[in-house]
């Protein structure tokens, strides 16, 4: 078993453009608050290259080979188009499966490219998110059962 550990954290790539995004920042959000997980940050949008466009592509083959899995905040896409569908490529490629996250907050639907090339598709809810990236990074399922209580008179 590959278990997630301090030891053993799942490595992820988030999609950037080397610009801050609140959606980039609310998914580390969610994996930071989420208890006895473990992951390390293969992204690195604050630190672009200099250079031409092959050294940016350059940069983000690194960061998406030395990954497990690969995080779309969908709304990103319709931003950077050219960008975005490079690194899903890319993780194709690699072999690398894709989490897409929902528009946050919205009702716009995910591009047709993209929907095409994701593994998984979940909302922006901690737990799917999680769950999401466990089985896709190092297929584990998750058990997990929601306690509802109800009081009998």
């Amino acid at each position: 078993m590959n278990s997630i550990t301090q030891q053993n954290p799942i490595r992820l790539f988030v999609c950037h453009v080397w610009v801050e995004d609140d959606d980039y920042h609310r998914i580390f959000e969610y994996v930071e608050s989420s208890p006895n997980f473990f992951y390390r940050n293969t992204s690195t949008p604050d630190a672009r290259p200099s250079g031409d466009k092959e050294a940016l592509r350059e940069s983000l083959r690194k960061q998406i080979a030395e990954a497990e899995v690969m995080i779309v905040p969908a709304a990103l896409y319709r931003r950077n188009v050219d960008w975005i569908e490079f690194q899903m490529h890319c993780a194709k490629a690699y072999d690398k499966p894709i989490i897409v996250l929902e528009p946050f907050g919205s009702t716009d639907t995910i591009a047709p490219a993209v929907q095409e090339l994701a593994d998984d598709v979940v909302p922006w809810d901690q737990r799917q998110l999680i769950d999401a990236i466990k089985r896709e990074a190092r297929h584990e399922e998750t058990t997990r059962f929601d306690m509802i209580e109800f009081k009998l008179d």
